[in-house]
């Protein structure tokens, strides 16, 4: 897939967050990037065999304090790995749109101040397990 295809398959990922989620996200860029570098891999502990779909940097909303954007702030960033998500969506015969959506859904729970284990405890809620 063309990058032009999937960052526009992005925006609809996020437009397919709920409103009242949207509205409280303030100051995060939503990046597309082929794969993780290996800065981001090390970083993230992942072996050989892993990857990851998305990333989310920054300081979460929970942890903001008073000061925060005082002065040049930079963005929070979440960023999706495009070719990793492809073969995710052709491993698990799911459609891509799902997949990026997702993958946003995900990375913005981190945003929002939800560890790893949290998220993935949402998302079995979600997914009725």
């Amino acid at each position: 897939m063309k990058r032009t295809e999937f960052e526009k398959l992005a925006a609809e990922g996020f437009e397919r967050l709920p409103a009242w989620v949207r509205e409280k996200i303030k100051n995060v860029a939503l990046l597309v990037e082929d794969e993780p570098s290996d800065e981001d891999r090390e970083m993230q502990g992942l072996s050989d065999d892993e990857t990851l779909l998305g990333l989310y940097k920054g300081i979460p909303l929970t942890e903001r304090g008073e000061n925060y954007g005082v002065g040049a702030t930079m963005p929070d960033t979440i960023t999706l790995y495009q070719f990793p998500i492809e073969d995710a969506a052709e491993e698990d015969k799911k459609d891509v749109r799902d997949v990026i959506a997702e993958t946003i859904w995900h990375e913005f729970a981190h945003h929002f101040g939800m560890d790893e284990g949290e998220v993935q405890a949402r998302e079995r809620q979600r997914e009725g397990l």
